[in-house]
């Protein structure tokens, strides 16, 4: 169908449209022919017939208004024959917002790559859209630009085609649009592969004779017969396979056409699913059905929404032949695809309960279009979002990286290589120099800088989304701890060993080295060096297994290596309540993030030159650690200290509430080292600076203070 006329528009839209915008059509073609005048495409042909081609296959996929005016004007913005605000003011927000969204993905490099980076480009074709009307329309205009084709030069033939091979025929198969996909292949295989084109054109051509034409309408005259004795109502039919799915078996089976037997197919469509079923039985109990040649696709769709029943049985005079059965909806999905829903009404019980959720909007279409008046309502129920936990972005060069929803440069740069992503200093968005937390969107050129003298940072961390450059930021600071912990363990091995004169570097080639290393459970000496280095070995230790015949001072006369590294050395307090792992000699300070009272869970982390900083077991700070620098500390349960805690007291300016609170914690037996008041209003917020013994303690506080009336919030404080 190719309409050229409005009267031609009008007559073929008022066919499935019960209340066309005819206004909004008129204006669109009035408009295009207008501004395409003079204008011609590199054919020669007018550039207004381009866009009544067009817009004749959306009315043919019974689109709305809106589209099918989008479509008679697709190629104004691209072309620069008209403004954005030009299109607005003559048509309206709602075709604005199509045109704009082909232009789009218009202005989309394809290059060719594997298969997966060519499935990523088709999914990220239809996240750019948003709007499935939008990419029913770039068929529409590919479809027709396909069969202009001879036209084009050589060079840019074999683009288009093998580009819409690769994309924008499978894209038509996604969406279950059969007659655009047929379409689009055969005219692909005529430019792709020429000559096997021609050959099998002409076996094709030779295998319909009178005689083949004579036994389909024989077949379908005797199904036909079949059916009505059964009491069943239905449509038969005999059709030949396109050029390019019979070319496909050919290459896949490595077979001759001759051996095909479904270059004919028959299809049988009635009016329920139990019909289906009960066709089938007709079918094998007529002709032998060909074992593991039997598909049920009503009980198991494809992806695409197809559903239909398929056999091959040997029919008369011994001929295989292909037989499909399906219901009329499910032929129409089969033809139309997605497209098909536009037709359906809220009412509507024949619609698929089988169908893909993530269509299931469209069917609703018609019925938005007579309750909304304004175009932008249309479009923002129109919006679309096929994958919303993915982004699809571009390198430089044209290959397209698949990402997580909310990814930054820094995944884009460790997509890449890990390499790139150590050393990113810097990011390019659509040639737009932007910071590195900045998120992808769909579409997105994005360009990453490098410098050798850059390193990742733990910070990165909060900003990634992959699991990769997550993994590979956590491997980098991993391994430049570990290599400081090496250096460390060996500087102090080193000092132990030259006190008795002997020299690390010397004993590492020793034949006891292996033996003291496996002796302290380590598969290597840079293993065992990391130990020393992190605190967890003592380098006396190591000395004293390395110089066996040395008489080695007693530990208890020294200083332990875990002091040395940490830093000063204190004696312990009678009334210090940390114990850390049997280590008198450590020092010890408690991590103001957290800030934890005796009877919390804690866990200590080893700090260069700083000692051990006590944390809170569920600090998120201590989370960010590197685990092998965490050490088990407990507290002293024999011994009773006093911890300062702050607290904040949320309460109502009341006369006296201030010396009620006071009073409470008194009793509590906690004594205030500072307070801060403040009054906003009707409201008080103190903050107090409490002495208690243990987290227990400061419990029975905060719960006595919530009993007090006009006291409405206390929370204990840490520091950040």
């Amino acid at each position: 169908m190719s309409l050229k006329s409005l009267e031609e528009f009008q007559t073929a839209v008022s066919e499935y449209m019960t209340d066309p915008d005819m206004d909004l059509l008129e204006r669109a073609y009035t408009f295009s022919s207008q501004i395409h005048a003079g204008v011609e495409r590199p054919c020669g042909d007018p550039a207004f017939s381009h866009a009544c081609a067009v817009a004749s296959k959306v009315v043919r996929m019974q689109l709305d208004m809106f589209t099918i005016a989008a479509a008679l004007v697709h190629d104004v913005l691209e072309r620069k024959l008209a403004s954005v605000d030009e299109l607005r003011t003559e048509l309206g927000e709602g075709v604005v917002h199509l045109v704009e969204g082909l232009t789009k993905i218009n202005s989309i490099i394809y290059q060719r790559g594997e298969e997966r980076e060519t499935e990523s480009f088709r999914k990220m074709l239809l996240a750019i859209a948003r709007d499935v009307r939008i990419v029913l329309l770039k068929l529409a205009d590919r479809l027709h630009n396909m069969q202009t084709l001879s036209c084009f030069a050589h060079k840019d033939q074999v683009r288009l085609a093998r580009e819409t091979m690769e994309v924008y025929a499978p894209l038509a198969n996604r969406m279950g649009i059969s007659w655009l996909k047929s379409q689009l292949e055969d005219l692909c295989f005529e430019y792709l592969y020429p000559d096997e084109y021609k050959e099998l054109k002409r076996r094709i051509r030779m295998f319909k004779t009178d005689a083949n034409d004579q036994y389909i309408q024989s077949v379908v005259e005797h199904i036909q017969t079949k059916l009505e004795s059964n009491g069943i109502e239905g449509q038969v039919s005999g059709r030949s396979k396109h050029l390019y799915s019979v070319y496909r078996k050919i290459k896949r089976q490595n077979i001759d056409i001759d051996q095909i037997y479904d270059i004919i197919a028959f299809r049988i469509i009635v009016d329920s699913v139990r019909d289906c079923y009960a066709c089938l039985g007709i079918i094998h109990a007529a002709w032998k059905p060909i074992p593991g040649r039997f598909k049920d696709y009503i009980a198991m769709p494809k992806a695409n929404m197809y559903q239909s029943l398929h056999t091959s049985v040997i029919g008369p005079y011994g001929k295989r032949m292909e037989v499909q059965i399906r219901t009329e909806e499910m032929h129409r999905i089969a033809e139309e695809g997605i497209a098909a829903h536009w037709k359906y009404k809220e009412s509507s019980a024949s619609v698929p309960a089988t169908e893909d959720g993530r269509f299931s909007w469209v069917r609703h279409m018609l019925e938005w279009q007579k309750e909304l008046n304004d175009a932008r309502e249309v479009s923002a129920e129109a919006h679309l979002d096929l994958f919303p936990e993915e982004v699809y972005v571009f390198t430089p060069d044209g290959h397209v990286k698949e990402l997580p929803q909310g990814s930054c440069p820094i995944d884009f740069a460790y997509s890449i290589h890990g390499d790139v992503g150590n050393t990113c200093v810097g990011a390019k968005i659509n040639g737009k120099m932007v910071a590195l937390k900045t998120p992808l969107q769909n579409g997105d050129v994005v360009e990453i800088l490098t410098s050798s003298t850059q390193a990742p940072s733990k910070d990165w961390l909060n900003l990634v989304k992959t699991s990769k450059a997550r993994n590979r930021i956590r491997h980098w600071i991993k391994t430049q701890e570990r290599e400081k912990s090496i250096e460390i363990g060996r500087d102090l091995l080193e000092r132990d060993l030259r006190k008795h004169k002997a020299s690390l570097n010397k004993l590492m080639g020793d034949k006891m080295m292996p033996e003291v290393v496996s002796g302290f459970g380590f598969k290597n000496a840079d293993e065992m060096l990391a130990a020393i280095g992190y605190g967890k070995l003592s380098s006396q230790q190591v000395a004293g297994k390395l110089l066996p015949n040395v008489d080695m001072r007693p530990p208890s006369s020294r200083i332990s290596s875990l002091g040395r590294v940490l830093g000063k050395v204190r004696k312990k307090p009678a009334q210090d309540p940390i114990r850390i792992q049997g280590n008198d000699n450590i020092m010890v300070r408690f991590a103001k993030c957290c800030n934890p009272l005796p009877g919390d869970d804690i866990v200590g982390f080893i700090t260069r030159g700083r000692g051990i900083t006590v944390h809170a077991a569920t600090c998120s700070h201590l989370l960010e650690t590197d685990p092998q620098r965490r050490v088990e500390v407990a507290w002293d349960k024999d011994v009773k200290a006093v911890r300062n805690v702050k607290i904040n007291v949320l309460c109502s300016d009341a006369k006296g509430i201030l010396a009620e609170i006071t009073n409470v914690i008194a009793q509590r037996e906690a004594d205030i080292v500072g307070a801060s008041i403040h009054a906003h209003g009707q409201r008080g917020l103190n903050e107090f600076e409490l002495a208690v013994e243990s987290v227990e303690h400061l419990n029975r506080v905060i719960a006595s203070l919530k009993g007090v009336k006009g006291v409405r919030r206390v929370e204990r404080v840490s520091e950040r």
